[in-house]
């Protein structure tokens, strides 16, 4: 809390434009490199519910170096069919409540950025072809932050409906520097790719593991669910395994899990956190010839480097509604 003793409810309005995607990747690396150092951070936890069908999802990190804690909790389905994200976020020193943001809006920035976190530890240096799966917000949060760690030239994208992708290939082809153009098929996009991202809400995998050329960096991140995945066992098979945490491999990490279930990869086969590479702790890519993968589905550790970045960037504009949390030492009198 502020010196008043007063938080900021921050809306998804205020904080839109308050950082571009470089900044986003900035805040995002600096929680892994913590994260790799020992920063505490839990996987997702999600309760279901059949009728009406739903979800209620919430994970938590901390940030000690960052000063900040806090998590994101997010219904989605129900009877409205649709998603309300709530993030709060905390003092890593005092326990105070900082803010409270209406979440939905930095959601596919900060899923974006640890992204290109990825492709920048994992990547070769020298890249040029991208190929991304998915037209949607994700898939446009993915290719935004990516291009500011990597210098494309070109990026194809394929999503099953044709008009999908060819209006994202448009926006984005105005909006960037690369080429941006839609393709027919996932061969199309595969072929020559020195980077391959997939961002859908796929529950079989999009495109053909053996069409992966070596070198090639693959970013999974629109999948975490035990018995769904985005890219097949040869992929896994064929790569250095890299997630964002550990302890949610056994949980949903839903391309892993169905890969050793199919005899392709053992338990030996995860190489190391993405925190891990960030440090130096771990190699990241080997060679030139490596196919590497990072399976991002989503973590506390980008929601609350995130929003701490936002906080701070929000106090300088003078953003935000002061709301006033009671201590439980008085509320509990």
């Amino acid at each position: 809390m502020s010196d008043d003793g007063t938080a900021l409810f921050l809306t998804s309005e205020e904080v839109a434009d308050l950082a571009d995607p470089a900044d986003y990747v900035a805040a995002v690396r600096e929680g892994y490199r913590e994260r790799g150092h020992g920063a505490p951070a839990e996987p997702r936890t999600t309760l279901f519910s059949d009728e009406p069908a739903g979800m209620l999802t919430g994970y938590m990190a901390m940030l000690p170096e960052t000063g900040a804690m806090g998590g994101y909790t997010y219904a989605a389905g129900f009877g409205e069919r649709d998603a309300s994200f709530v993030l709060p976020l905390f003092d890593a020193d005092s326990g105070e409540p900082l803010a409270v943001f209406d979440g939905a809006s930095l959601n596919p920035y900060k899923t974006g950025a640890t992204g290109a976190v990825g492709v920048d530890a994992l990547a070769r240096r020298s890249v040029a072809d991208l190929a991304l799966f998915g037209s949607g917000s994700q898939a446009r949060g993915q290719l935004l932050a990516t291009t500011a760690v990597r210098d494309l030239d070109r990026v194809e994208v394929y999503s099953p409906t044709a008009e999908h992708r060819e209006s994202f290939a448009a926006e984005m082809n105005d909006r960037l520097d690369p080429t941006v153009a839609a393709v027919a098929s996932p061969a199309a996009a595969v072929e020559g790719a020195d980077v391959v991202i997939t961002a859908t809400n796929a529950s079989e995998p999009v495109f053909d593991g053996d069409l992966l050329e070596p070198g090639t960096h693959v970013t999974a991140m629109g999948q975490y669910h035990p018995e769904k995945r985005e890219v097949d066992s040869t992929t896994v098979a064929r790569s250095t395994y890299v997630p964002d945490l550990r302890a949610r491999v056994e949980q949903d990490a839903g391309a892993f899990l169905l890969a050793r279930e199919e005899g392709a990869v053992g338990d030996d086969h995860v190489h190391a956190e993405l925190g891990e590479v960030v440090t130096g702790a771990a190699v990241g890519r080997a060679n030139h010839e490596e196919i590497t993968l990072f399976d991002s589905g989503g973590t506390g550790i980008e929601t609350v480097a995130a929003a701490h970045m936002l906080y701070e960037r929000a106090r300088e504009e003078g953003l935000g509604r002061e709301i006033e949390f009671t201590p439980a030492s008085v509320a509990m009198e």
